[in-house]
């Protein structure tokens, strides 16, 4: 059985729309879509942003359980600040997202600029370090 990824990449090859142009759209590079090709669980957003750029509706393409799969994520984060000042531990809890329409498409957006700023900030690393 295929897993999400694969589903998501076949169905893409089948529409006729190139990848540059969805990630072109969706604000992400190349590699970061092959990549997704390789993920058995995507994001429901990022698999729904496809279908609205490719005009599929991927919610037959997945079984039940697949489909169950198919959620947003928000983790806990937690970050120390310590400088001389000695600030004090800075706590960052899980946000429900609620369901409308335009702030899960400005979570999206943001989503994805963050993904392209560490591709680039990767690149640029191996740029100036190299290759361990």
């Amino acid at each position: 059985m295929s897993h999400q990824g694969e589903i998501l990449q076949e169905t893409i090859k089948s529409s006729g729309i190139s990848i540059t142009r969805i990630v072109d759209e969706l604000g992400i590079t190349r590699p970061t879509m092959y990549r997704k090709f390789k993920d058995k669980e995507l994001d429901y957003n990022f698999v729904k942003r496809i279908g609205e750029i490719i005009g599929h509706d991927f919610s037959q393409d997945f079984t039940h359980a697949q489909q169950a799969d198919l959620s947003f994520n928000v983790t806990s984060v937690s970050k120390s600040v310590n400088n001389v000042s000695e600030q004090p531990v800075v706590s960052r809890t899980a946000v429900t997202v609620s369901s409308d329409p335009d702030s899960l498409k400005q979570l999206m957006v943001l989503q994805q600029k963050y993904i392209a700023l560490l591709e680039d900030y990767n690149e640029l690393l191996l740029k100036v370090y190299g290759p361990k």
